[in-house]
C-alpha cells in the first residue's frame, strides 16, 4: 500500500460501534480499489467509566477521558481519529484546550449524507443523551432539513434498550420489533428517513426490517475514514470544542 496513506485512529466510547467502525474502515478498502487497508489503531476506554459524569452533565469530564484517549492514539503515530460514537460529540464539543489530533466530526458527516441524499425530514434515535441534545437539530436544520425526536416515552424506550442490551451485544426479537414500530410510526409522520446514531442500532435492524432509508453513522463514519486515509478526502481540521474547520 501507498507510504501516504495515513494512519487512522478510531476512538472509541463503546466497544461494539468502536468494532464496527474498524471492520468498515477494513472491508470497504477493495471497494476502492486497494487490497490491503490503512493502518489502524483504536482506543476505546470502557464507557462505564464515563456514565457517572453522564448521568449528571459533566460533558468536561467525561472530554478529559476521551482527549486521554486521543493522547494515546497520536502517541501510536495516528494522523487523523474519527470517532464513531455520537453521544460522545456532545462532550467532544465540550470547551477544552484542542485535541492532540484532528478529527472527522460525526454529525456533520451524517448531515451532509442526509442532504446529498435528498432528505428532508429526519427521525433520530439513540441515545437519550443525543436525542435530547442540540447536536443534531443543529447540524440537520443548517442544511435545510427537520431533525424529529420521538416523544419521551419512546426514547425512553431506546436509551433503555441501548444501555441494558445493545451495548452489551444483546439483540432480542421483542427489542427489534418495537424499534420497527416506532421506524413505521415515524414514517406515518412523515420522515422520510431515519438517523440510527447510537452505533449499535443498525446491528438490531438489518436492511430487510427497515421501513425507512437509514443514515448509519457508524458505516458513514468507518468510510469517510477510509477515505481520508487514502487521499480521497480532505484530512479534518476539528480539534473539539468550538476548533471547527
Amino acid at each position: 500500500m501507498n507510504s501516504a496513506v495515513r494512519h487512522v485512529g478510531i476512538l472509541g466510547h463503546s466497544w461494539e460501534g468502536a468494532a464496527e467502525c474498524w471492520r468498515e474502515v477494513c472491508r470497504h478498502s477493495a471497494r476502492l480499489g486497494h487490497p490491503g487497508h490503512p493502518d489502524v489503531t483504536m482506543d476505546c476506554i470502557s464507557f462505564e467509566t464515563c456514565m457517572p459524569a453522564w448521568e449528571v452533565g459533566d460533558h468536561a469530564a467525561v472530554r478529559a477521558v476521551l482527549a486521554t484517549g486521543v493522547d494515546r492514539l497520536a502517541r501510536a503515530g495516528c494522523e487523523f481519529f474519527v470517532c464513531p460514537d455520537n453521544t460522545a460529540h456532545l462532550a467532544l464539543e465540550a470547551p477544552g484546550v484542542p485535541l492532540a489530533l484532528p478529527g472527522l466530526h460525526l454529525i456533520d458527516l451524517v448531515a451532509d449524507a442526509a442532504r446529498r441524499a435528498g432528505h428532508t425530514r429526519v427521525g433520530v434515535l439513540g441515545t437519550r443523551f443525543t436525542m435530547e441534545g442540540p447536536l443534531y437539530p443543529r447540524e440537520l436544520a443548517a442544511r435545510g432539513i427537520e431533525a424529529v425526536v420521538p416523544a419521551a416515552a419512546d426514547r425512553a424506550m431506546v436509551d433503555t434498550a441501548i444501555f441494558t442490551e445493545l451495548v452489551h451485544g444483546e439483540f432480542h426479537d421483542g427489542t427489534r420489533a418495537a424499534f420497527v414500530d416506532l421506524v413505521d410510526r415515524l414514517a406515518a409522520s412523515g420522515c422520510d428517513a431515519v438517523a440510527l446514531v447510537c452505533t449499535e442500532i443498525p446491528l438490531l435492524l438489518t436492511p430487510e426490517e427497515r421501513p425507512l432509508p437509514v443514515l448509519d453513522s457508524t458505516r458513514i463514519a468507518g468510510r469517510a475514514a477510509l477515505e481520508v486515509a487514502l487521499g480521497h478526502r480532505p484530512a479534518p481540521t476539528w480539534r473539539g470544542a468550538s476548533f471547527r474547520p
